[in-house]
């Protein structure tokens, strides 16, 4: 790395005033692109955010994921107790004023679920959003900044939704069983993306187009997706792409939890043991728990196996989420005025180096 230096006159005198200008770096041959934004990140690096609900675990986690080009995340608490809500809210309220390198806000997913299409949630933690709850997340989003919150209309009412939007939660649909025009008319209210898309919510069907439908056909919502291969088919995420009404973008995220970054082969969530085994990420029935997969492997993922454009598969992991969270203005792109997060790549899409705020973060 080279220092550079320039003098210039900086008062009446005359006198040069030696400043620092900029470090150089030589990135001949390698690609430069805009840090990765992940919205749904469930841990890293060994830590889970619902075991540790702390300033560490959220340290942790954003360290893990910078190896692997994420710049920005929300780390993410899936369905638990109050307690548990709380203290996560409080870490990420400190990890804030800290100033965590690479720390977003949080996503809360849960506990307005549907248990009918829990997933890997805990169906007994799962109830319906009352007004304590409803305060806090309010209460949240106006000091920490970046909330997302996913929820299910069986258990959360519009006027709820509506309460959370102009609060500045991004409200994003998901783990749910409710039919198009239900999902439509939660968009009206204020949705704006749709959680994991096809994953725990009404499939695509010729009467009845379900979640997924909606998703693609109402151009106000974005839709994240798991692009590991697991939870869905290339197939499917290739049909998703091409039809999916803008403005509104389909974008990626990991999904990922504790055992990113590490040698891990099991963990424990809400008391229940995860298998990590072949890529995948199952409680003891099978069932998907979360991903075992980074933000540059999907990235990948989406450009070798759907065959997008890279430039493309990039957005997805970076433009597009920053849309959603409403931070184009300084994150996920390379413009003038933006925040200096960005990645060093070879040409075959191998890790060179990340940086956040100018500063690098991890070299390969």
């Amino acid at each position: 790395m080279q220092r550079n230096f320039l003098a210039l006159p900086s008062n009446r005198v005359g006198k040069p005033v030696e400043f620092e200008v900029a470090d150089a770096v030589d990135a001949h041959g390698l690609l430069l692109v805009p840090g990765f934004i992940d919205l749904q990140v469930n841990g890293g690096g060994g830590a889970l955010l619902n075991e540790q609900p702390t300033l560490d675990g959220i340290r942790q986690i954003c360290t893990a994921h910078a190896k692997f080009g994420t710049t920005a995340l929300l780390p993410t608490l899936i369905t638990d107790t109050r307690e548990v809500r709380t203290a996560a809210i409080e870490a990420g309220l400190e990890a804030k004023k800290a100033a965590v390198a690479g720390f977003l806000g949080l996503h809360l997913e849960g506990p307005h679920l549907s248990i009918a299409r829990k997933g890997a949630h805990d169906p007994s933690l799962i109830r319906p959003m009352d007004d304590a709850d409803l305060a806090e997340m309010v209460a949240c989003a106006r000091a920490l900044g970046g909330l997302m919150v996913t929820v299910a209309p069986e258990n959360a009412t519009r006027e709820q939704v509506r309460a959370l939007c102009d609060a500045g939660v991004v409200v994003s649909l998901g783990h749910t069983d409710v039919g198009y025009e239900t999902a439509c008319s939660y968009a009206r209210a204020g949705a704006r993306t749709v959680t994991h898309l096809f994953n725990a919510m009404s499939g695509l069907g010729h009467r009845e187009p379900g979640v997924v439908g909606a998703a693609l056909a109402t151009g106000t919502l974005h839709a994240g997706l798991i692009a590991d291969g697991f939870h869905v088919d290339p197939a499917s995420m290739g049909i998703a792409l091409r039809g999916k009404k803008g403005p509104g973008q389909i974008f990626l995220v990991t999904d990922a939890m504790s055992p990113i970054g590490t040698e891990m082969t099991s963990f424990h969530l809400n008391g229940r043991e995860i298998l990590r085994q072949g890529g995948r990420l199952t409680l003891a029935d099978g069932t998907l728990a979360g991903a075992d997969i980074d933000m540059l492997s999907s990235v990948r993922f989406v450009h070798e196996k759907i065959g997008l454009p890279i430039e493309e598969a990039i957005r997805m992991a970076s433009a597009y989420p920053a849309d959603v969270m409403g931070i184009a203005s300084h994150k996920g792109r390379l413009l003038p005025g933006t925040d200096a997060d960005f990645v060093l790549l070879t040409p075959e899409l191998g890790m060179k180096s990340t940086w956040i705020g100018g500063e690098a973060v991890f070299s390969a």
